[in-house]
């Protein structure tokens, strides 16, 4: 049976993803704040309302005027602000789009061996190992391939495999399964191991910044380590 697709579900959500064009409210009503002829006139009054005896002290007449004009000042850094931050988030989504068809280095438990017969990552060793082994296996869970890197101090240990079997064979191109250990102590522990991803696509979040997405998923672009044509 085929499934049905909620069409304003889906609209919804396509609609979500757009840029939303920015909006400017038209009213035919005055703002309710306060502006310089408004203080003024205020002060005006003030003056004309006050006790010819006891006249308005000059150190309040120009701290109350200091004050309006700081207000003000800090009211147009805030308009200034709104704005730098538009303009920042536009520069932003330009270089964003310059990353997709790139590839991101970042943790996975799988590696693409491309084209080129070639396959990239990192393991992270946190502590010195005596042996550091590598296995990949396809997706059926055969092993393919283990390779030795022998004893190795603590640091990221960058690796390429050349997409050749234990035999010796050149392997199809595609996804494999990928697991690190090493020897401290005569046991074996799992070490964490990054590859390149390819990046298909970008998003913008305001509170996130921005966010990468790749075949393994969406991640921060902070959370990435190295980013490689």
């Amino acid at each position: 049976m085929a499934s049905s697709v909620d069409s304003t579900a889906s609209s919804t959500y396509m609609d979500s993803l757009r840029w939303q064009d920015s909006k400017v409210p038209t009213s035919d009503k005055k703002s309710d704040a306060l502006t310089q002829e408004d203080f003024f006139a205020l002060l005006t009054q003030q003056l004309s309302f006050q006790d010819p005896s006891k006249p308005a002290d000059n150190d309040q007449m120009i701290a109350q005027m200091t004050s309006f004009t700081m207000a003000e000042g800090i009211s147009n850094l805030n308009a200034k602000f709104d704005s730098l931050s538009a303009s920042m988030t536009s520069n932003s989504a330009l270089q964003a789009s310059t990353l997709v068809g790139k590839k991101a280095l970042m943790e996975s438990d799988t590696i693409d061996l491309g084209l080129d017969g070639t396959g990239k990552g990192s393991i992270v060793v946190e502590k010195p190992v005596e042996q550091l082994t590598m296995s990949i296996y396809d997706e059926s869970g055969q092993l393919v391939r283990q390779i030795e890197y022998g004893a190795k101090s603590a640091g990221a240990i960058r690796f390429e495999w050349d997409g050749k079997d234990k035999d010796g064979n050149q392997v199809a191109a595609g996804e494999y399964k990928i697991k690190a250990e090493g020897n401290m102590a005569g046991q074996f522990t799992s070490l964490p191991v990054a590859t390149f991803k390819n990046i298909d696509s970008v998003n913008i979040n305001g509170s996130s910044g921005i966010i990468v997405n790749t075949s393994i998923g969406a991640v921060k672009l902070t959370d990435i380590a190295e980013i490689s044509g």
